[in-house]
């Protein structure tokens, strides 16, 4: 069995994940490209990310492949996660994740509106709820949430959850009814009425928005295809980091793995796994640093995170498992950073890398800043060590 150091690990890293002043890439549509998806959780870091990896990057860059090319598609799939995807990996992380989650998603809001008295019969409204919003939003284009609720009596309400726990709250059943909706394929978080910091979505037919509906992948081939993609970009994984990405289960992971014809390689007595022609050494790389984003893809790329994150887990991530906005120098987390309510980029390191090192990282900071122009970005998932007030 072949064995992949962790140097070789980092590596491929620099070179495959255009975070390097060398590897990055002239477009949007190659940073994800690049990296499969991008997160788009939190609407900040899906620029953040492409800015980190776009050469010269304008944040019109991002919203003409989002908005008005459509090249990217912002949809909901692996571990119930919304990402920027490229518009022909679509119907394979429809058919390999998405299809998964909208059923879980369906099934969810059926009983929980069952259970809080909304109604008596969660599935039945489900199904009649769903089918009244695509017949408005064919009948009326583009809606935001709040106008869909206002047009369809079905979709008026809210329900509470965790009563008596202190995470109590209510939900307006339009946006579950949405999500199921969006998981499924049918509609798309359209056009965004709020600023690139901030989501406000409107909401249309995914036919409509893209001119075609999201055609059918049998489920083996597509979870092939999209393991096959991953691994080109994170490999080597163990199945434990393809089982927690893809968001499936260990039997459908084993068989993408074996579709492909995955082979094993030994990553310091943990057994991991590359394509088949992807065993050659990369090489070393030159010294490189990178400030990403909460939530980045390489931060988020797999489960078991020892060799690029060492000790700082719980400064860098929070109790549900969120990366937080981090510093790389060389391939490992050394820090995180955040903004300033004046658009200053302040860094929060967890250990001495050196002068030149230290050096870069300030440069990259400082350019973060400059291209923020001051504009202050509202972290939704901050990296524990930089959760006090800034300033």
């Amino acid at each position: 069995m072949i064995r992949i150091d962790v140097d070789e690990r980092r590596a491929r890293l620099a070179r495959r994940h255009a975070v390097t002043p060398t590897s990055r890439v002239t477009t949007v549509e190659d940073a994800a490209g690049a990296m499969v998806v991008l997160h788009g959780t939190d609407p900040a870091a899906l620029f953040l990310s492409a800015w980190a990896r776009v050469d010269g990057f304008h944040v019109k860059d991002l919203e003409r492949a989002l908005y008005d090319d459509r090249s990217l598609v912002k949809h909901l799939a692996m571990r119930r996660t919304i990402f920027a995807v490229p518009r022909d990996l679509l119907p394979v992380v429809q058919a390999a994740s998405s299809d998964r989650v909208a059923d879980t998603e369906r099934r969810r809001l059926a009983k929980e509106v069952t259970a809080a008295g909304f109604v008596d019969d969660g599935e039945r409204w489900l199904a009649a709820a769903m089918d009244a919003a695509v017949e408005e939003l064919a009948a009326s284009g583009p809606l935001t949430a709040t106008d869909l609720r206002g047009r369809v009596p079905l979709l008026d309400g809210t329900i509470e959850y965790g009563a008596g726990k202190s995470w109590a709250g209510r939900f307006a059943v339009v946006g579950r009814v949405l999500t199921c909706l969006s998981a499924g394929g049918v509609v798309v978080r359209a056009s965004n009425h709020g600023q690139w910091t901030t989501s406000r979505p409107t909401w249309a037919l995914m036919r409509d928005w893209l001119g075609t509906p999201v055609e059918p992948v049998p489920p083996d081939v597509a979870r092939a295809a999209l393991v096959e993609r991953w691994l080109r970009t994170f490999g080597p994984a163990t199945e434990v980091d393809v089982k927690w990405w893809l968001g499936s289960t260990l039997t459908a992971v084993r068989a993408a793995l074996r579709d492909v014809g995955a082979v094993e390689v030994d990553l310091d007595g943990r057994t991991g796994y590359v394509l088949p022609d992807d065993l050659d050494p990369t090489g070393p790389v030159d010294e490189w640093v990178a400030l990403l984003p909460a939530l980045d893809p390489t931060t988020m790329g797999w489960f078991e995170r020892e060799w690029y994150l060492g000790p700082h887990k719980a400064q860098m991530f929070d109790s549900t498992g969120n990366g937080g906005a981090s510093v790389w120098v060389d391939g490992r987390i050394v820090g995180g950073w955040t903004v300033t309510p004046a658009g200053d980029v302040r860094l929060v390191l967890l250990e001495d890398v050196g002068r030149d090192a230290r050096a870069a990282v300030d440069a990259e900071a400082a350019r973060l800043t400059d291209w923020l122009g001051g504009t202050s970005v509202g972290v939704r998932f901050p990296a524990p060590l930089v959760r006090a007030p800034r300033t």
